[in-house]
């Protein structure tokens, strides 16, 4: 899976999940979702889910911050970086 579509289907996700009443076009890459207050721990905790269980990775409890989840783009790096990590 490339990188473009790790990024639709995290943007798909968030639209449809948490930002239903939204037009797409104010979701984009570099859109802050924790530090903005879009994600707030509930909804964090429900995205990580999300992803691990569509991209069938795991993140180690300090990932699931902003640092790795507060957009789009960082998302998509952070689960690009994990599918090219070998299975254990």
């Amino acid at each position: 899976m490339n990188i473009q579509n790790i990024r639709q289907t995290v943007r798909d996700h968030i639209l449809k999940e948490f930002l239903r009443d939204e037009s797409p076009g104010v979701l984009t890459d570099t859109t802050p979702l924790i530090s903005a207050g879009v994600l707030d721990s509930i909804s964090t905790i429900k995205l990580a889910s999300f992803l691990e269980e569509h991209f069938k990775i795991e993140f180690k409890a300090h990932e699931v911050s902003p640092s790795h989840l507060d957009t789009v783009a960082a998302i998509a790096d952070t689960l690009a970086r994990k599918l090219s990590q070998p299975k254990k």
